[in-house]
């Protein structure tokens, strides 16, 4: 079997259709179809079969689909030692990056791997499920998820958590509680609110800000940018939420932990198994570790 063949029908079981398959490896959709009917020829059973207006891997398909990954992965563990036995580490990460986690994790990173390494990287803002979708296009993918365990769409990839940051309630300076040690859901309760939308998590936990203090926001605005949301915020028009490390300090706002929730991101690089495995990729992998270690080194309660 050939490997390029394998990695069709990967990403054909990942992306779905035979078009984004033929995108993806950069062919046209007839040569994905004549590959995969060459390996059907070559394997003796029927790989793909009609679904609706396009088709779906067979058994025997998600089978060889799933070893692709497995192959993958030891290709990439034997080019990675090959590197080491040559000396030197290097090559171009493309990283797709959450900004308000890019913000905190991507100048030091970037300074830390020198000229060797070279990152390019993209600004993506999604809803927490779509992350995974990122990782089939980009070698690193930085975002973040509010549950203690990763979600079941991000099942089938490496997953290295690297910070646990607060999520505190971003105050205007003049206000009441803005300098308050924390806040209970009760004190908010009715506050206009600057918020995120539906979908992302930061309006989950608004939801359960909501239900604690057992009356709702006016949601005065909806949206994505962290720093949209610390201006609106400093002009006097309503509350939200904002992570701790990556808000910038005074600029007419106050940030006061939240009372009586459990709040906070987990932030994460997400990639391929076999991606993972590629040198450059697990030496950009350990430095992101320890970059994010010394960010929360001045922040851990522990001697």
């Amino acid at each position: 079997m050939d490997l390029r063949d394998l990695a069709l029908l990967r990403e054909l079981s990942e992306r779905g259709s035979m078009i984004a398959a033929a995108n993806a490896m950069r062919v046209t959709p007839s040569a994905v179809s004549q590959r995969i009917r060459s390996l059907e020829r070559t394997t003796g059973l029927p790989l793909i079969e009609p679904a609706g207006r396009g088709v779906r891997l067979t058994e025997a398909g998600r089978l060889l689909a799933a070893g692709a990954v497995e192959v993958a992965a030891v290709v990439a563990r034997v080019e990675a030692r090959l590197a080491a036995h040559r000396g030197g580490i290097g090559g171009t990460v493309d990283v797709a990056a959450l900004p308000s986690a890019g913000v905190v994790l991507l100048p030091s990173l970037i300074a830390a791997l020198g000229s060797d390494v070279g990152l390019r990287v993209h600004d993506r803002d999604v809803a927490e499920a779509d992350y995974a979708a990122l990782a089939r296009d980009h070698d690193i993918v930085i975002g973040h998820r509010m549950a203690p365990t990763p979600l079941p769409d991000w099942r089938g990839l490496h997953v290295l958590d690297l910070l646990r940051e607060p999520i505190d309630i971003a105050l205007p300076g003049a206000h009441p509680l803005a300098g308050a040690s924390a806040v209970h859901p009760a004190d908010i309760a009715g506050e206009r609110w600057i918020g995120v939308p539906e979908r992302y998590p930061f309006d989950d936990l608004r939801i359960a800000v909501e239900d604690a203090a057992g009356e709702l926001f006016l949601i005065a605005q909806r949206v994505r940018d962290n720093r949209l949301v610390e201006a609106l915020v400093a002009a006097g028009l309503g509350i939200g939420l904002l992570p701790r490390f990556s808000t910038r300090a005074g600029g007419g706002i106050a940030l006061v932990p939240l009372a009586g929730l459990p709040t906070g991101r987990i932030v994460s690089a997400l990639a391929r198994p076999d991606v993972a495995e590629r040198a450059v990729v697990r030496h950009v992998l350990d430095e992101l570790r320890r970059c994010a270690a010394e960010i929360a080194a001045p922040h851990d309660p522990r001697p």
